[in-house]
């Protein structure tokens, strides 16, 4: 097969739309179906359901949109790929073949698992194997696990697909291995087709959220027609990886070189862009405006992957309260230092009896405020301990506070008691310990291994010629006024990619935001390590915070616990903008 297969996707997240699998069925012509459903504060919350229902820890979403497409997809050959299968893969298939009973159809139905190391961990610490902590590379202090998953690739999927599989349900695979998977299947490409695989990789990771590649979250939203109901996206991958972004007519939003852009910055690290697979080269691909709605994405080389697999390792980190109480008109700080001390006056243990303890004034108030709500700013408490009880007691102060502390006291939505969180931990295993295994619903199962082959070596990368920055006048203006941004979470880390939309932006850009200066503009990120990463290619920087979530997104203490407003923040920052960018 030589011709482009035209993927699309249904699901950037657990909650996504649910009627997007139908529209993107009947919207136009497709060949395979894809869904992302799964973040690494998903598998906390499956961990969650599956503890209290064995057996249930998958998308049941994922199952209510085969039942509204399953027939159309086997009529018109449409493959079906999704990761909603969680920490159930098993179960999930099972459930979908159930859907296909009751619908009075026969689909082949597969699953692929071998991702889940909860119940190996014992066995691998008594061989003598350590699972490496992400960051430091030191191994990971025994901890108590409720889920620890490798990140699989797409080669169990591109079994499954050989098999004869219709829909294709796996656990954690990366988010572009469920886009890969069919590429590579669709166009019988080898483990060492290092490019291939590096373009569909690219492809993957444009799609794998959903409206984000159409104009969702973009900075530049209000040049984004049709917002109101964003189209989903589709990836057109040819025989040599290279792909069109694109959506179906008619439908909202727009596909754009800065929308594709933004979506290639996001949640990543170095330009080597790590997976299973392959290590896609970020820094080699080009982009380019094909048509409306239709963007290339080409030139991506790939190298060969790492010798281990990311390991996503949730543990109970105990319990949390949180209160977020109003300071309203003049004297912020003051009344907040007066609601601190009476606060812990009143509550019946003291701070230092608690695991942590978080003071935050939020300074969301206004000078001269017009309405009520812009005179308000707001005190954040967060306690957290291992003991339930501790942390449900403290609420039982507030009361005594109510009409004895500052004027305007009230209390802000979004405070909650006693609520069990999670810790997020990111690993390193072997690729050689964990092969995939991948399962037909009433047929076989086999075993494909995940070391990748030899080669791949490193590949050149050709950076643009650069116009020299002028000097000359310029504007103190806000930085979003010329740069885009996209930014979001991995574990404690928070990354904050930046995009120019002409080389001269980028030329000034690339001089302008330093390490340090990234320090100066974010000071909450001040005192933490800050990587600093060039595309030129793409007119982008990417930096890599480390740190700046704590210990995830469930545990974090900061208003936005997954930063995905971090970007936003940074475009608002005023810098002085050279008059001839504007």
């Amino acid at each position: 097969m030589t011709d482009a297969i035209r993927i699309a996707n249904c699901s950037g997240f657990y909650g996504d739309r649910l009627s997007a699998a139908k529209e993107m069925v009947e919207g136009g012509p497709i060949d395979a179906l894809t869904g992302d459903w799964l973040a690494e504060l998903t598998m906390l919350i499956l961990a969650r359901t599956q503890a209290k229902r064995p057996g249930s820890g998958y998308a049941r979403t994922f199952v209510t949109q085969m039942e509204q497409v399953m027939g159309t997809c086997l009529d018109q050959g449409i493959k079906v790929v999704s990761n909603a299968g969680g920490l159930d893969p098993d179960h999930c298939a099972e459930a979908v073949a159930e859907v296909a009973d009751t619908l009075g159809l026969n689909p082949t139905i597969a699953y692929v698992n071998g991702d889940n190391l909860l119940p190996r961990l014992d066995e691998l610490r008594e061989a003598g194997i350590d699972i490496l902590d992400l960051e430091t590379g030191e191994p990971v202090a025994p901890i108590d696990c409720i889920s620890a998953n490798a990140y699989l690739g797409a080669w169990g999927i591109v079994e499954a697909l050989n098999r004869g599989a219709d829909i294709v349900v796996t656990g954690r695979t990366t988010d572009a291995a469920i886009v890969a998977g069919p590429a590579a299947w669709h166009h019988g490409w080898a483990r060492d087709d290092w490019d291939a695989l590096a373009g569909a990789v690219a492809a993957g990771h444009v799609i794998e959220c959903g409206t984000q590649a159409t104009g969702g979250n973009y900075s530049f939203f209000t040049e984004i027609p049709g917002l109101e109901r964003a189209g989903f996206p589709i990836a057109e991958i040819e025989a040599d990886g290279s792909s069109v972004i694109t959506k179906h007519p008619g439908t909202g939003g727009a596909v754009t070189v800065g929308t594709v852009t933004s979506q290639l910055l996001y949640e990543i690290g170095p330009p080597g862009y790590l997976g299973p697979d392959v290590t896609a080269r970020f820094d080699t691909m080009q982009l380019s405006q094909e048509g409306p709605d239709r963007v290339r994405v080409s030139g991506t080389k790939g190298e060969r992957p790492p010798e281990h697999l990311k390991v996503s390792m949730n543990t109970w980190g105990g319990y949390r309260s949180d209160i977020v109480l109003a300071l309203t008109g003049l004297d912020i700080e003051a009344k907040a230092e007066l609601l601190e001390a009476a606060f812990w006056k009143a509550a019946p243990i003291a701070p230092d009896a608690f695991a942590s303890v978080t003071t935050t004034v939020v300074r969301t108030d206004h000078d001269d405020p017009s309405s009520n709500e812009a005179a308000t700013a707001q005190w954040r408490l967060t306690v957290k301990d291992a003991d339930e009880r501790k942390t449900k007691s403290i609420a039982v102060g507030i009361n005594d506070m109510a009409l004895a502390t500052i004027p305007g006291f009230y209390g802000l939505a979004g405070a909650g008691i006693g609520k069990p969180f999670g810790v997020h931990t990111s690993g390193l295993v072997s690729a050689d310990l964990v092969p995939q295994h991948v399962v037909v619903l009433g047929g076989d199962r086999t075993v494909v291994e995940s070391v990748a082959p030899e080669g791949g070596g490193p590949v050149a990368v050709v950076v643009p010629d650069l116009p020299e920055v002028p000097s000359g006048m310029t504007h103190r203006l806000p930085l979003g006024t010329i740069l885009g941004s996209r930014s979001g979470d991995k574990g404690g880390n928070a990354n904050l990619g930046v995009f120019a939309r002409s080389i001269e932006a980028y030329a000034w850009m690339a001089q302008e935001l330093t390490i340090e200066r990234m320090r100066e503009l974010l000071p909450e990120a001040a005192g933490l390590t800050i990587d600093r990463h060039e595309l030129p290619n793409l007119w982008s920087l990417n930096f890599v915070i480390h740190g700046i979530l704590q210990e995830g997104v469930a545990a974090s203490t900061r208003q936005d616990g997954q930063a995905k407003s971090l970007g936003e923040w940074f475009r608002a920052r005023h810098a002085d903008i050279p008059g001839h960018l504007l």
